[in-house]
């Protein structure tokens, strides 16, 4: 499980265990929130194609999808 503090999430990097399309390497671009300031869901980007996708932030833990950095 990644450990993941939501104050530091935005511009944080990740790496996904099965690519797909090619797409290896995300960057958190937007973190949205609901009103209490809690994190509900993040847009990732990738860097080879730029395309942009919803994921809820907790999925990021789930080291069996995503490792924290660029590997």
């Amino acid at each position: 499980m990644n450990r993941i503090h939501p104050k530091k999430l935005l511009h944080s990097k990740w790496t996904a265990v099965q690519p797909r399309n090619r797409e290896k390497h995300f960057l958190v671009t937007e973190v949205l929130c609901d009103a209490e300031e809690v994190p509900q869901s993040c847009t990732v980007e990738a860097v080879l194609s730029r395309r942009a996708y919803d994921v809820p932030w907790r999925e990021l833990k789930d080291a069996s999808r995503w490792r924290m950095g660029w590997k």
